[in-house]
């Protein structure tokens, strides 16, 4: 059976807004997650945040980190790149030394960086340490996607009945859909040489109004493994007062269309560990349970907020106590294959052991 890579979705919501929207709340946003099919580097979570009321200038993430612990990390408000790509289209969404450009709507993507980040360790940034000297990081990444995307609230009834009646779809931060790639570049951080890598990674796109006042922590992981099959997830932790919560993920065979799932057993992010980490999962589908064995190779975690950045100032204002936030690349193991992958997660630091 064939497989539509667009998933039915315009081609044009592949596109970054053209000008600054109208709704000084409005975002655009686009974010890799990459990892390197030997588990030698990987690239957990790049972004650009773009807001209507600052849009001259973006808000970029960048996360370089190593299996041995070394961890290069950025933060920072950045001069907005023009939209306008080759083509004459806004294909580009970038600001300073970050670009993401869409080649081909559902079918290639890249992303660019040369500049600065902070040269850290996986250690420090666990004990909520961010300092450190600036030194020349680059990498460049050529995205071939490889499975269909897969629109959040999109396989299971119960799951957008959540996102429509609950404060989660604002959390979720308006239209929002995500696409696993093959991917091929390298990295090169303080001063070496090219690492060059191929791999696998996770793109997201999200065009829309976030707001993260009553945000309580999540737990989102993704993988596509050398023989095409694939699996993702996202969910919210249970409430106090028993209100459902969003719990959507899919299962891919290789072919076809996306198998609606749940996540049954999930890594909730309880104590801030630095490496080596057990975050194995179970996922429920029609057809019954797939557990899948995860351990995080490469990690950085956000713990304290501090970072002076348009979108970090906000946040602060809308929530003082915005939770620890746990990103990584993790090997996984599903039927005798293996992958390395992303994850995601975030729980409040009151309610997390450091270890």
């Amino acid at each position: 059976m064939p497989v539509d890579l667009t998933g039915g979705i315009d081609p044009a919501r592949e596109y970054v807004f053209a000008e600054r929207p109208a709704d000084p709340e409005m975002r655009d946003s686009v974010s890799f997650w990459v990892s390197d099919d030997r588990g030698e580097v990987g690239l957990p979570r790049i972004g650009v945040e773009a807001v209507g009321a600052n849009w001259d200038s973006h808000d970029i993430q960048v996360n370089v980190a190593f299996p041995d612990g070394r961890a290069y990390r950025l933060r920072d408000t950045c001069p907005a790149l023009p939209a306008a790509g080759p083509e004459g289209r806004p294909t580009v969404l970038g600001a300073g030394g970050l670009a993401f450009r869409c080649v081909e709507p559902f079918g290639t993507w890249t992303m660019t960086y040369q500049g600065k980040a902070v040269r850290t360790s996986s250690a420090d940034l666990v004990a909520g340490r961010t300092d450190g000297p600036l030194v020349d990081v680059a990498f460049e990444v050529e995205a071939t996607m490889a499975v269909p995307p897969w629109v959040q609230g999109s396989l299971r009834t119960d799951a957008s009945d959540v996102l429509r009646n609950s404060v989660e779809g604002d959390l979720m931060g308006g239209p929002r859909y995500e696409q696993l790639f093959r991917a091929s570049g390298s990295v090169t951080v303080d001063a070496g040489g090219p690492q060059r890598f191929t791999g696998s990674g996770l793109r997201i796109r999200r065009q829309g109004v976030r707001r993260l006042t009553e945000f309580r922590g999540h737990c989102w992981q993704t993988a596509v493994f050398p023989s095409g099959k694939a699996f993702g997830y996202m969910a919210y932790p249970p409430r106090d007062d028993g209100k459902p919560t969003f719990n959507e993920g899919f299962v891919f065979h290789g072919d076809g269309a996306l198998i609606p799932a749940r996540v049954l057993r999930a890594p909730w992010l309880t104590r801030l560990r630095a490496l080596g980490e057990d975050v194995s999962l179970v996922l429920e589908t029609a057809g019954g349970a797939v557990s899948i064995e995860g351990t995080t190779v490469v990690s950085t975690h956000d713990v304290h907020h501090s970072d002076d950045t348009y979108a970090m100032k906000a946040l602060r204002q809308e929530q003082a106590d915005f939770p620890a936030v746990h990103q990584a690349g993790v090997r996984y193991r599903w039927d005798g294959e293996e992958t390395f992958g992303m994850l995601e997660r975030s729980h409040p630091l009151s309610k997390i052991t450091q270890s």
